[in-house]
C-alpha cells in the first residue's frame, strides 16, 4: 500500500472513531430518565464496598466526572437486574466504573429512625439544577453504587464544592474510613 493510501485509511479510521464517539455522547445526553427500562447492566459487579477517597473534579466537557450530579440507571439493592433512572452524585472511580451516591427529593428527616433501622442514612444537600422543580434533595450515604460511564443519560449539575466536602466528610464518618 502506498503512503497516500495509508494516510487516507488512517484519516478514515479517525473520522469513523470520532463519529461513533460523538453518536454515543449524543445518545447518552439526549436520552431522558426512564429510557433504559428494566434491563439493568449485564456485567454489574454489585455495589462498591471498599474504602474510597471521594474526589471532586468536575469538567464541563459533556463527560461524567466526580463532583457532578448526573442521571443514570440505578439497580435496586435487592435485585441488581432491576432498577430505575435517577440522579446520582458522582464521587470517584473504581477501575472502569464511576462511584456514585443516589439522590432523592423525598424528605427522610421525618422517618430517619425507620430508615436507620433499615440501614439507610441520608444527608440534605439542598436544591440545584439537577431537579427542574428545584426540590430539596438528599444523598444516601450508606450505599455506594457503581455506574457504567456509558449509561449516564445526562448531566444535571455540578455540586457546589463546599457541599461536596460536607458529603465527603459525612461519608467518611458514616463508613469509618
Amino acid at each position: 500500500m502506498t503512503s497516500t493510501g495509508r494516510r487516507v485509511l488512517g484519516a478514515l479510521g479517525r473520522t469513523v472513531r470520532s463519529a461513533l464517539a460523538s453518536t454515543a455522547r449524543r445518545a447518552r445526553s439526549s436520552s431522558g430518565p426512564g429510557s433504559r427500562g428494566r434491563a439493568g447492566h449485564p456485567d454489574y459487579p454489585g455495589d462498591f464496598t471498599g474504602r474510597l477517597r471521594p474526589r471532586y473534579s468536575p469538567h464541563p466537557d459533556g463527560e461524567p466526572d466526580p463532583g457532578e450530579i448526573v442521571w443514570t440507571w440505578v439497580p435496586y439493592e435487592e435485585d441488581h437486574a432491576q432498577g430505575k433512572d435517577r440522579p446520582v452524585l458522582l464521587i470517584g472511580h473504581d477501575g472502569p466504573w464511576l462511584l456514585a451516591l443516589q439522590l432523592t427529593s423525598q424528605d427522610h428527616d421525618r422517618d430517619a429512625e425507620q430508615e436507620a433501622r433499615w440501614g439507610r442514612y441520608w444527608m440534605d444537600i439542598g436544591t440545584g439544577a439537577w431537579d427542574h422543580r428545584r426540590r430539596p434533595s438528599e444523598v444516601r450515604l450508606d450505599r455506594v453504587i457503581r455506574v457504567d460511564p456509558d449509561q449516564v443519560r445526562r448531566e444535571g449539575a455540578v455540586l457546589d464544592r463546599r457541599i461536596f466536602r460536607r458529603v465527603a466528610r459525612s461519608l467518611r464518618k458514616h463508613h469509618r474510613w
